[in-house]
Order: structure tokens, then C-alpha cells, then sequence
């Protein structure tokens, strides 16, 4: 009787066994294949590290881990929820619903440095594991944070970039994952003898920006300034070469903290300076002068009779002080920042080639910054347009643009008539090959000797305006104020400004180009007594930095 057990035993198991070669290598031989014997892991590249022109780093990595779960390994899930979520301060119902005992893997949280890593190791809990990973580190803090954006997740749970220049070049800063297939047996273990196959991940690119760290503190410094001494909601400082229009500093407040940009809501992530639009005032002036020069309409000393205000379409176009000085030159109307002498400019001008030289200057397009989030702003067409619209364009109100699009724009009357493209990466860098970036020309505006005549004019702008600004001796500096009134459902709210000026210097053959916007300041609504002297103070600090002289 018990050989006969016996024998049925073996016979029950050897069909079994049959059963189960039959279905392992019969019905799922490709399943077998590939989940039981070879396994895959993905490598992470390192992703691309950022630096200013000089080298100086603005975006590095830093070790970190992730911390991660094996459910069927937690002998204790009580234990382990209230000693986990008290170490990484994450609520323990949000913890225990991570918790799904289905799985083999359960990723908890990344980014969690080494002091945090032994701490949580230390409590020897079961089902805890931990696994190598990198996180974004920013050196200078929220110094360049429009410019720079951030690292965050994607719905996978991988790196992504996030604005500014971390999403615009999320491609190359992220590189391509390598792999690694392993052949192994049924419990896992490696099979050395076979398959062992390894592709090596590519690193990303780093970059190398034409941002000067110096000049983006110098910014800084003397924006956060203006903004508390003015009581501004917002400002901006926007620096570049006039020439190439590489970005030298590119500066918004408020900012926020990089590292911890999920404390902060979205509407601080959009960069102002290539994101939003506003009416630029009287900075807009030298545009129109400009075109209408160039077309031969005016000349420097051409004369108008500002004798009360301009109507157009039966509106009434006023002196900003209401005040008349009669007959005037067009480089007066500049310095005294006279609309009536521009609706003047304007109507010499004519409204076919008003259009069109808005068009020359790239209004209503995108520049093509090298920046996520560059809005184009909003050209009509010209159908569109009423007498009054040509006339009140010609002083810059009913008309939005954004501040990139306004520095290419005056940069193009001052550096020969040379319409550039703006970038703020110079360099581009791999194991492989080095990329530099080169100036684009993407159109011409202007003659040179029209950009002659209009630095002249500037200059004596400066020179000449009614405001005396405390500004550097012995260096001729070029600008113009801008005061512009906020439309508010339709209409302009006489007490919201925003205030503005543009400038460059040396003016026969500027280092740089800058524009200071504040948004709706408190203590003056005018350009020329609060967005001016933080231009004259970046000026000075600049002139030092530079070590420009009087003969430059």
C-alpha cells in the first residue's frame, strides 16, 4: 500500500513537473525569456550643467536619493508608516496610501540628501530601500531664476526642466539613458555566464550663457532697491550687447527660491521680461523718429509748432504737463518727451510706413529668444486700425509688446539699424563636440547714418531733459524716459503707471544696451524720477565693472 502512494506521488509530481515545462516553454516562452531570466535597467544620465560666460556655475548636480519601498518585504507597515513619516515630515495617511501590497516597488520620494538617507537607514526598518539618484543644485540661489527655470517631474516621475532656460533646452541638458540587460536565474541572482549587455548613458550638454554673474548681481542689487524705494509692484532690468544681442543680465522681481519652487505658485514662474506684454510709453518715441528719418520724411532740425494739443478724429492729444513751448525741433520733441510733436512725426510719416516699419521691428512675432514662455504679444491688422490707433502709436500707447522685443527693437537704432536675435546661450558643450553660438542678423531697419543721427538725438535727450539725474561725468550716455498709463477694462486708470527707461552707453559705440521697467510704482508714476536713476546707478557700477573711460 505505501509503494503504491509512493508511486502515485511520483507520478502526481512528474506531471507537474510536465505540465509546467509545457506552460513555461510552450504557451509563454517569450513572457519566460524576458521576465524571469533577462532583466533591464534603465542608467540615468547626468544631466547638463549651466555656467555664466565666465565658467561660473548656475546650475550643478548634487548626490541625493530615492527612497523607495518593497511592500511584500514590510514585516511591521505600522511601525514603518510612523517612523517614515516622521523622518521625511510627509503626513501618514499620505504615506500609507504609497503602500500598494501588489507591488514589488513603490517609489516614495526623491531628492532626499545623504545626513537623511542614514538617519532613515538607521531605523533598520524592513521593506525600505534606497537608490542613487541626482538633484539640481543652484549655487547662486534665486540670483538668475526667470532666466534659469527649474528641474521638476513629469507625469513619470522623471527630471524635467520647467521654463526659462532649463525647459528651453530640456533636451540637451537631459541626455539619453543608457541600459542594462542581465540574464538571471529564477531567483534573481545574476547568470555570469550569460547575457550581459551594457549601453552607456549620455551624459547631457552643459551650457554656457552669455549672462555675466557680476552684472546679473549688480542688476539685482539695484532693482530690489528702486522697487523699495519706489513702492513698486514689479520690475525688471533687461541688459544686452546692442550688436549681437546676447544677454548680458536678465532680472525680474519678485522672484523665487529654485530649490524649493513648489512653495511657490505658477504665476511666479513666467518670466516678465519675455512673457508679458505691456504699453511701453515714451521709450516707443525713437522708433517712430527713427523710421521717419530714415524715409525722409523729418531731419534733426525740422520744426514744429506745439502750440496746445493735436485732435485726431475729434480726440484731444495733450503735452504730458499740458504745457505748449511753440516752435520746436524734432530733437526737442524727444527731450521733452512731447506727444504732440510725435503725432506730428507720425502723420509725416504716414500710416502705410508707420505699419510697416512696425512689422521691420518684429512687433507682433517672436523673437526667437532662446527662453520657454516668450509670448509675441499682439500686432493688429492693419485693417484694423483707426486714425487714432496711428496716432497715439507714434508716442507708445495702443500698442503692446514685451521687453525683449523692445530692447531688439531700440537696440537696432543704435547699432547701425541691425535687427538681431537675442540668445543667452553662447556655448554648447559636450564630450562629443563644442557648439558655439553665433549673432543672427534677422533684418535691417534702419540705415547707419540714420543710426548716426538717432544716437545724437539720444544722447541730447539725456543731455537736455527736464529731470537731472545724478549720472556719470564725462561719459556720454544716450536714453529716454517712458510713462505709461495701465489700461484697465478698456480705459487708462490716470493713477497706475508703468515706468520705464532705456539707455546705452558709450554712445558712439555702446557696450550695452539696458531698459529698467517698474510696474505701477507709488511714490511717482513718472519714468524719469523713479525707472531712470536705478538706470544711472546700474550705469555707474557698470562703468567700473567694465572699466570704461571718459575717451571710450
Amino acid at each position: 500500500m505505501k509503494t503504491k502512494l509512493l508511486f502515485v506521488g511520483f507520478i502526481v509530481i512528474y506531471v507537474l513537473i510536465v505540465f509546467k515545462l509545457f506552460f513555461l516553454q510552450i504557451l509563454s516562452p517569450f513572457k519566460v525569456n524576458q521576465d524571469l531570466y533577462l532583466q533591464s535597467r534603465k542608467l540615468l544620465p547626468e544631466r547638463g550643467k549651466i555656467y555664466d560666460r565666465n565658467m561660473t556655475p548656475l546650475a550643478l548636480n548634487q548626490n541625493s536619493y530615492l527612497l523607495y519601498l518593497e511592500p511584500k518585504k514590510i514585516t511591521d507597515e505600522l511601525k514603518l508608516t510612523k517612523l517614515l513619516s516622521g523622518e521625511l515630515d510627509m503626513p501618514e495617511a499620505s504615506l500609507e496610501a504609497k503602500i500598494d501590497m501588489t507591488k514589488d516597488w513603490v517609489a516614495i520620494t526623491s531628492g532626499i540628501n545623504e545626513d537623511k538617507k542614514n538617519a532613515i537607514a538607521s531605523l533598520k526598518l524592513d521593506g525600505v530601500g534606497f537608490q542613487e539618484d541626482m538633484k539640481r543644485f543652484y549655487p547662486e540661489a534665486s540670483l538668475s531664476a526667470h532666466l534659469l527655470g527649474f528641474v521638476g517631474k513629469d507625469k513619470n516621475g522623471a527630471d524635467t526642466g520647467y521654463f526659462g532656460i532649463e525647459g528651453y533646452y530640456n533636451q540637451d541638458l537631459s541626455g539619453l539613458p543608457g541600459l542594462l540587460d542581465s540574464e538571471r536565474d529564477l531567483f534573481g541572482r545574476p547568470i555570469f555566464i550569460g547575457v550581459q549587455n551594457k549601453v552607456d548613458p549620455e551624459n547631457g550638454r552643459d551650457l554656457v550663457l552669455t549672462i555675466d554673474k557680476t552684472v546679473q548681481e549688480i542688476a539685482k542689487k539695484r532693482l530690489q532697491e528702486g522697487i523699495e524705494k519706489y513702492k513698486a509692484k514689479q520690475g525688471c532690468v533687461l541688459i544686452a550687447d546692442p550688436y549681437t544681442m546676447a544677454i548680458l543680465s536678465l532680472v525680474c522681481l519678485p522672484d523665487y527660491d529654485l530649490d524649493k519652487y513648489y512653495n511657490f505658485s505658477e504665476s511666479y514662474f513666467l518670466d516678465p521680461a519675455v512673457s508679458d506684454a505691456f504699453e511701453p510709453g515714451s521709450i516707443f518715441k525713437p522708433l517712430i523718429m527713427a523710421a521717419a528719418i530714415n524715409e525722409k520724411k523729418v531731419q534733426p532740425q525740422d520744426t514744429v509748432n506745439e502750440d496746445g494739443p493735436a485732435v485726431v478724429s475729434g480726440y484731444k492729444i495733450k503735452t504730458w504737463n499740458d504745457q505748449y513751448e511753440g516752435k520746436i525741433t524734432m530733437t526737442r520733441i524727444l527731450e521733452k518727451s512731447s506727444n504732440v510733436g510725435m503725432v506730428y512725426v507720425g502723420d509725416r510719416l504716414g500710416q502705410d510706413d508707420i505699419y510697416k516699419y512696425l512689422e521691420k521691428y518684429g512687433f507682433g512675432k517672436e523673437t526667437g529668444i532662446d527662453l520657454q514662455g516668450e509670448d509675441p504679444s499682439y500686432l493688429k491688422p492693419k485693417s484694423d486700425w483707426y486714425p487714432i490707433d496711428f496716432a497715439t502709436v507714434t508716442f507708445g500707447q495702443g500698442i503692446a509688446v514685451t521687453q525683449i522685443q523692445m530692447v531688439r527693437a531700440f537696440a537696432a537704432v543704435i547699432n547701425g539699424g541691425y535687427l538681431m536675435k537675442p540668445y543667452v546661450v553662447g556655448q554648447i558643450r559636450s564630450d562629443k563636440e563644442t557648439i558655439n553660438v553665433q549673432p543672427q542678423v534677422q533684418g535691417r531697419v534702419i540705415s547707419s547714418l540714420t543710426s548716426d543721427i538717432m544716437k545724437k538725438m539720444l544722447v541730447s535727450t539725456v543731455d537736455n531733459a527736464e529731470v537731472k539725474w545724478d549720472r556719470p561725468q564725462g561719459i556720454q550716455i544716450g536714453g529716454k524716459t517712458g510713462t505709461a498709463q495701465v489700461a484697465i477694462q478698456g480705459h487708462y486708470d490716470p493713477n497706475k503707471t508703468n515706468a520705464s527707461f532705456i539707455g546705452f552707453l558709450p554712445a558712439d559705440k555702446p557696450k550695452f544696451i539696458a531698459l529698467v521697467t517698474l510696474k505701477q510704482p507709488q511714490t511717482s508714476p513718472w519714468g524719469s524720477e523713479t525707472a531712470a536713476p536705478i538706470f544711472f546707478n546700474i550705469a555707474k557700477d557698470l562703468i567700473v565693472y567694465y572699466g570704461i573711460t571718459p575717451s571710450q
